[in-house]
């Protein structure tokens, strides 16, 4: 579908004054991921202090989302993001790289060997997403890398009957796990989208049509848009997976509001991508934010995002997380302007306001990870400030074309001067 920018006139995202906000936010989100960089290779986890935890293991998607920011920095003409760029695509040509088997390790020590574990579509998602930004911020081995690590996912996590990726294997690519996600498949989505344009490849944009059919099409308009995450390998939805191990951070039970939200912004970037792929996109964005909204906003009787609820939308995890805040934001930044109707400019001021009374440290700009149901700073799923990407990306969005995707949208500005 071909859709025409429609943001109304009095909208904050036609503000000069928000706009230059807005940058300035980004900026302290590079600034502050800086600190992440380890001597000895990649970036750690950032604590709450803005040092790295050294208690910690170096994961391989930290790496990833943090040379993804600094290559969006640099793409700005942030000063000192090229060097945390390259300190990044460095770390993922050696440190985290499995030389034998291919692919990369989830994480390794601070001695750089790997740490037990498996090698799954959600971290090589994350691969993609920062060597076609690196790439396409045009540093050297960036290319190479972006072209290994996407032949890595076609051989292995890109399952072209199903449409959709495999979930994990062991290190040495045996023992697929009969575990399929809508978590790893959603940041592929996204990862695709850059790839697509990094390589110049319109097939792989048109994978996420693909996954979005089948996942949201399908799945989660089946399910009153309430999105099953978790599914088995012939992808049939698992309702009750993790169900006693429900603060999962990253598969949890139940429905994720953040995903709803999440989902609904890439729609729109997918629908943009892909012109006349399904006319079914940006209603389906629109129908994942009013559910967003009707079962975790204010769940509790208190305001803000809750983390999940149950199939009877009964709240599970109360706690406020940072990034379904962020996704709300870029979801009700991009559903704007591509409807024009004017509840998203007033959920798009709400969101933001409230972020800047409860997430939002004045002088850093870091955003605090996690809220307990007070809204007092809470460490159950995700402690610390270890995360700049959700952040930045809904920073960005509210002021770029909905295609191609950042790194490129960016690029092309630079060019315009």
């Amino acid at each position: 579908m071909t859709h025409h920018l429609q943001t109304p006139r009095s909208s904050w995202l036609t503000l000069p004054s928000h706009v230059a906000w807005l940058n300035n936010q980004v900026s302290l989100q590079f600034q502050f991921a800086a600190n992440a960089r380890l001597a000895e290779g990649g970036f750690g986890y950032l604590g709450a202090d803005g040092r790295v935890d050294r208690g910690r293991k170096r994961e391989l998607y930290i790496t990833c989302r943090t040379t993804y920011v600094a290559a969006l920095a640099h793409l700005r003409g942030e000063p000192g993001a090229l060097s945390l760029v390259d300190h990044g695509i460095s770390a993922l040509q050696s440190h985290f790289r499995d030389a034998e088997h291919g692919g990369w390790y989830s994480a390794i020590t601070d001695d750089g060997a790997p740490v037990p574990g498996r090698k799954s579509a959600y971290d090589h998602a994350f691969v993609l997403l920062a060597c076609s930004s690196a790439a396409i911020a045009g540093r050297p081995g960036a290319d190479e890398l972006l072209r290994e690590a996407q032949g890595v996912i076609d051989d292995h996590f890109w399952d072209e009957e199903a449409g959709l990726a495999r979930e994990s294997f062991a290190v040495d690519w045996s023992d697929c796990e009969d575990y399929r996600g809508a978590n790893s498949n959603m940041h592929l989505v996204e990862a695709f989208l850059a790839a697509g344009d990094a390589l110049g490849d319109p097939a792989i944009t048109a994978r996420t049509v693909r996954i979005c059919d089948f996942l949201i099409n399908h799945a989660a308009r089946a399910n009153n848009w309430l999105l099953p995450e978790h599914f088995d390998a012939t992808w049939n939805a698992l309702p009750d997976y993790n169900k006693d191990l429900p603060a999962h951070p990253f598969r949890p039970y139940g429905a994720t509001p953040g995903h709803f939200l999440e989902w609904a912004r890439l729609l729109v970037q997918v629908d943009a991508s892909n012109p006349g792929a399904g006319e079914w996109m940006i209603p389906a964005a629109k129908a994942l934010f009013d559910r967003a909204i009707e079962t975790g906003w204010h769940a509790d009787g208190r305001d803000g995002f809750v983390y999940t609820v149950g199939w009877d939308e009964s709240v599970i995890i109360d706690s406020r997380l940072f990034w379904v805040l962020a996704e709300a934001i870029g979801a009700a930044a991009l559903l704007l302007r591509v409807t024009g109707d004017p509840q998203y400019s007033d959920w798009y001021e709400k969101l933001f306001d409230h972020a800047a009374r409860y997430f939002v440290e004045p002088t850093r700009g870091t955003w605090i990870h996690e809220l307990d149901n007070n809204l007092v700073e809470s460490g159950l799923v995700w402690p610390g400030r270890p995360d700049c990407y959700h952040v930045t990306n809904a920073l960005l969005l509210p002021q770029l074309p909905l295609t191609p995707a950042t790194a490129l949208a960016l690029a092309q500005i630079a060019n315009q001067y």
